[in-house]
């Protein structure tokens, strides 16, 4: 960092000790002219625009990556849920409640906390749980393997979506950014002629219209759990509907270890 900054004074400093002690020995005579503000503001606008692109692409990929991991999580944890009932009356009871909690925690409590760049705890209840019941049936046994896979697969899903929830883009970057767009802007507006300028005039306020617009797509794609552009919990929606209505052919809705957003009922232990 030090060193970038050193080498951009001493070019800076270069170009204006060129401009004044140089110039006058190459270009004899008065030379008034140069390079206007409209010259040095093209490659800003191209430069502007090339970050731009770049950081769209970025938080596009962030956002997708977001949407993988909760399918990723919502389908291992279904598999974990189908397999339990394989397993022994007890444990299957066990499995499939905790399936049920934890679909509805990661929907009701944990989605909410991603929104504001969080987790909740809610979800590891049910994901220990889970681990103490495989205790419980033993390494031995041929589900043992398949139920690991899956609990690991939901949980590889699970730490996906929470990496995802804080933004790709660095607050440092976003705001860099802003003040390009501000700089380019106003090197626009110096360009435009004053008189008879309707025309260019709005042309540069649709520019910045599109400009602010993209920052702003940005800024909201970066955040796939709060904003306009979300990841919903399509996915673990469907799972919890499923699991429930399986678990409910079987046993009664008073014998879930937890309420209807996941949390533990008064007394829960395992």
């Amino acid at each position: 960092m030090i060193v970038t900054l050193v080498v951009a004074v001493l070019a800076l400093g270069a170009g204006i000790a060129a401009n004044r002690y140089l110039r006058p020995r190459l270009i004899p005579g008065d030379d008034g002219e140069g390079m206007g503000v409209r010259d040095l503001v093209a490659p800003l606008m191209t430069l502007t625009i090339l970050i731009l692109a770049f950081m769209l692409v970025t938080a596009s990929a962030s956002n997708g990556r977001a949407d993988d991991a909760a399918r990723s999580e919502a389908h291992a944890l279904d598999h974990l849920a189908e397999v339990a009932d394989f397993t022994s009356p007890g444990l299957r009871q066990r499995l499939r409640g905790d399936a049920v909690c934890y679909a509805r925690a990661v929907q009701h409590e944990e989605w909410p906390a991603m929104a504001e760049g969080r987790s909740s705890s809610v979800p590891s209840v049910w994901s220990g749980d889970f681990r103490k019941g495989f205790k419980e049936l033993g390494n031995n046994s041929p589900l043992f393997g398949l139920l690991v896979n899956a609990d690991n697969q939901r949980s590889l899903g699970r730490q996906a979506r929470m990496a995802e929830s804080t933004p790709t883009i660095p607050g440092l970057i976003y705001w860099f950014m802003l003040l390009t767009m501000a700089v380019t802007v106003t090197g626009l507006g110096l360009c435009l002629p004053r008189s008879n300028n309707r025309g260019p005039l709005a042309a540069l306020i649709v520019v910045t219209a599109l400009l602010t617009t993209t920052l702003l797509i940005i800024r909201d794609v970066d955040r796939p759990f709060g904003g306009v552009i979300i990841v919903k919990a399509t996915q673990m929606a469907q799972i919890e509907e499923e699991s429930t209505r399986d678990y409910l052919a079987d046993y009664k809705a008073d014998q879930l270890p937890c309420d209807d957003r996941g949390r533990p009922k008064p007394g829960y232990q395992h």
